[in-house]
């Protein structure tokens, strides 16, 4: 049953003026509908909002703003000064500012006066957050076709980003520019070589394996002590990962490409032979006749060409992983 009901040709269907209080107080009682509803089906506004605060919405359990648009905006802001937000959103209580979802959840436009098309603040958690559920699109993306930045970051960590499910976290297209530190967690720099094409040698040739050139320019796991084609260690055996990844191909895993990351420089975990010499901090490694594992470089003539890194670790006997500052020399 309809309380007021209002019909007006060229004026207001209804009209509420008050000069202490709202003009037009609606109460809904049932969850399935609101307060206060507008409804145009001939192209104007649902609902029209002009003053100190154009619309205003509160909800104690449910919404406080609902916008629902067949073929436009659901819900339209238009701020006219610039310290003032198009449409903001804010909530005390632990829930949302503004969630949206949709084919653009949230869209931000800001044009002119360098104004901001989104702009989050949180004093405990992400100022914005965006989450993507298909492989091909991004949590967030920042998109500049006008010279300025696709994505600007300030702060303790100015941009954060995760990629999960074998996602990366980042994706720059262009040219990245740090006027800072770049800090990379990984042990070594590393560079991807094709691994040989002979039978089981790329079930041989895993991390910390000591690796040379073959014929071919591909890699092959070491069996000849002080060879000069050694061309480094595989990357990734124990606690160390590359930090940096060089002529990387495509977007699998180099296990399943036939390619290795071989540490080229920095900190890696060497498979090593003491089985002759005892290997002591400081000792200069080179390939030996173990496959696939280093020993000491205790003949310098020898060793001239073929050193592969200095040991950083000891191992007394046997074989096992020495860590090591790879450097070719």
């Amino acid at each position: 049953m309809t309380q007021v009901q209002g019909t007006g040709q060229n004026e207001a269907g209804v009209l509420g003026v008050s000069e202490t209080e709202d003009g037009v107080l609606g109460f809904g009682k049932v969850t399935g509908k609101a307060g206060v509803a507008g409804a145009n089906d001939s192209g104007g506004n649902g609902v029209f909002g002009r003053g100190h605060v154009g619309v205003a919405g509160q909800g104690q359990a449910g919404n406080g703003v609902i916008g629902v648009s067949e073929s436009e905006d659901g819900v339209l802001g238009i701020g006219k000064i610039s310290a003032k937000a198009g449409v903001a959103g804010a909530n005390d209580n632990g829930g949302n500012g503004v969630f949206g979802r949709g084919h653009n959840g949230v869209l931000g436009d800001g044009r002119g006066n360098g104004g901001n098309g989104v702009v989050g603040v949180s004093e405990t958690g992400d100022g914005v957050l965006g989450v993507g559920k298909i492989a091909a699109k991004s949590g967030v993306a920042g998109v500049n076709d006008n010279g300025g930045n696709g994505l600007f970051g300030r702060g303790q960590n100015g941009v954060f980003a995760q990629g999960m499910n074998g996602g990366k976290a980042g994706v720059f297209v262009g040219a990245v520019e740090v006027t800072g530190d770049l800090i990379l967690t990984g042990g070594d720099v590393a560079e991807q070589f094709d691994v040989t094409s002979a039978p089981s040698s790329t079930d041989e040739v895993g991390p910390g394996t000591v690796v040379v050139l073959d014929s071919e320019g591909a890699l092959a796991p070491c069996a000849n002590q002080y060879d000069s084609c050694v061309a480094g260690v595989v990357s990734g055996a124990g606690d160390r990962v590359p930090a940096l990844v060089l002529d990387r191909r495509g977007e699998r895993a180099a296990e399943h490409t036939g390619r290795r990351d071989i540490a080229v420089v920095g900190k890696v975990w060497c498979r090593s032979d003491a089985s002759r010499q005892a290997i002591r901090v400081g000792d200069l490694l080179t390939t030996s006749s173990t496959s696939g594992h280093a020993m000491a470089a205790v003949d310098r003539d020898a060793a001239f060409g073929a050193v592969l890194g200095k040991a950083l670790t000891p191992l007394g006997s046997g074989t096992g992983l020495v860590l090591t500052l790879v450097g070719l020399a």
